[in-house]
């Protein structure tokens, strides 16, 4: 009985230990990141894409891959559309401000891609070492049969985005 006794609070204490590894993928996605992944169709295929920092990693819109200032060209283009839809009497939410960016069709990092057909590539829009691999015009076409910077407009009520 002692023996079990034992074996149990060995268990808990275990669990207590780990608890913080256990927790710390939750923590990991702030809720623009829980946001703008969906929006992205990034998830798509990913039923546990909460859980893989690898889904959007916060070099999207961070200089350091674990997230906070600074914020690389691209979270630095998104920062400007609050702040310049804020002057105009508009508050946007997260998901507004980031279809508002990409429907601006700019190229936040300078690489020659517009932010969005990096997006739709899977590239990095603030990084501009990282760049498609297809042409900019086969990329443009493609992006354009796709729906353009309509398909990562905000979540509409009742509807799932990247499904």
């Amino acid at each position: 009985m002692i023996a079990r006794a034992r074996g149990v609070a060995a268990t808990l204490a275990g669990l207590v230990l780990l608890s913080p590894l256990l927790v710390r993928p939750a923590e990991a996605l702030p809720r623009y990141r829980l946001q703008a992944a969906p929006q992205l169709h990034l998830t798509q295929g990913l039923e546990l894409w909460d859980l893989d920092r690898r889904v959007m990693p916060c070099t999207y819109c961070h200089v350091n891959e674990k997230g906070g200032a600074p914020w690389n060209p691209f979270g630095q283009a998104i920062q400007a559309t609050f702040a310049r839809e804020a002057k105009e009497g508009r508050h946007l939410t997260f998901p507004q401000a980031l279809h508002a960016l990409l429907q601006a069709d700019t190229d936040a990092d300078g690489d020659r891609y517009p932010d969005a057909l990096e997006i739709y590539a899977k590239t990095l829009p603030g990084d501009p070492a990282s760049t498609p691999a297809q042409p900019l015009a086969e990329l443009r076409a493609a992006f354009d049969r796709a729906g353009g910077a309509e398909q990562f407009a905000p979540p509409q009520k009742g509807r799932k985005t990247g499904q």
